[in-house]
């Protein structure tokens, strides 16, 4: 089968960081699907896997956590997928990855693709939701609320770096199936627009100083924050601007932080890592099925939209390398999308 792989952690400048390769085509077995890879998307945990995750000698790594699908075959114990099915998911970071023509997934890692969009606006979807569906209802433990009511609630969730791909998703589902209130933060024209078409109720910039701009908004404290870039540049503020018992998720890798900062207001910290179920083999790792189906249902009844931002093209080591390049600028907004070999 066709992939794309590494043998060692390069820049993306160099032909050589991902190179278009021959591989044999995996067996199903046990609870694995066997799904035939129709696009993929692109995310900043790639290009980091791809400069810090070098394979064993003689090898290439296949990387990749994105990926829309039809099932082909499946293991003896599967049960909620048959041949056939399209389905979307994100998959298991110590596995190899949706940059090949096919990929073994565990069925409790899959989802039903929405009905009602593309292979590659579905592609777009996965990682990010399951993402932004955890920081919200896992550790944040925002209330949900059926997305039919207009019911408002007192919390107010700040959402730092809202235009990326987490945040796009992380927006939408907030104000489809919760009542707090949502500030994104934006500085260029482009992302502002972008976080308001998919319902931030207001926009602040994070290149000035974010207390004073959100005490303008006349709304009160803020109750939660969704901190999804530099982390530990907004550390400091997150803890003047946050009510006491204040929670804050984040997803980056910051170098160091000063907790005793959350002590005074009996703030609450937490991590985010959407690979944490499938890499410890997690008892509840059916969780990432149910959300992913639970968002494909939101998708098909109009409340949640695809985050695709662009389409590079075909599924192949030039195209993927254009893609890594334009995610390590950290400017890219939305979801970079891939589809067909």
């Amino acid at each position: 089968m066709k992939a794309i792989g590494y043998t060692k952690s390069l820049p993306i400048t160099d032909v050589a960081s991902l190179t278009d390769i021959e591989l044999p085509q995996p067996i199903a077995s046990g609870r694995d699907l066997l799904i035939k890879i129709k696009a993929i998307a692109v995310n900043p945990a790639d290009y980091k896997v791809r400069l810090n995750m070098a394979p064993l000698e003689g090898e290439h790594k296949v990387i990749g956590w994105d990926a829309v699908g039809e099932v082909v075959a499946t293991g003896d114990e599967v049960s909620n997928f048959k041949p056939g099915d399209t389905v979307y998911y994100a998959g298991d970071i110590t596995r190899q990855g949706c940059n090949a023509e096919y990929q073994l997934v565990d069925e409790r890692l899959v989802g039903n693709k929405p009905k009602s969009l593309s292979d590659a606006e579905a592609a777009a979807l996965p990682l990010t939701a399951i993402t932004a569906y955890e920081i919200l209802f896992e550790h944040l433990a925002i209330k949900q609320q059926n997305p039919d009511s207009k019911d408002v609630s007192k919390e107010v969730i700040l959402v730092v770096g809202a235009a990326g791909g987490v945040g796009s998703i992380l927006v939408q589902l907030a104000k489809a199936i919760t009542g707090a209130t949502v500030i994104a933060t934006a500085s260029r024209a482009s992302s502002s627009d972008w976080v308001k078409k998919l319902g931030a109720d207001h926009v602040v910039d994070h290149t000035k100083p974010l207390l004073p701009q959100i005490e303008a908004l006349g709304l009160g404290s803020v109750t939660h924050v969704a901190s999804l870039n530099s982390t530990d540049s907004y550390f400091e503020s997150y803890t003047e601007l946050l009510a006491p018992f204040g929670k804050i998720a984040m997803i980056d890798d910051p170098e160091a932080l000063d907790v005793t900062k959350l002590k005074m207001k009996s703030l609450s910290l937490h991590w985010e890592f959407m690979f944490a179920r499938s890499m410890f083999n997690a008892a509840d790792m059916d969780e990432q099925s149910k959300l992913l189906n639970r968002v494909a249902d939101l998708i098909d009844q109009g409340y949640i939209q695809t985050t695709l931002g662009q389409h590079l093209g075909a599924i192949n080591a030039e195209n993927l390398r254009s893609a890594h390049e334009l995610l390590e600028t950290g400017r890219s907004i939305g979801k970079i999308v891939l589809e067909g070999f």
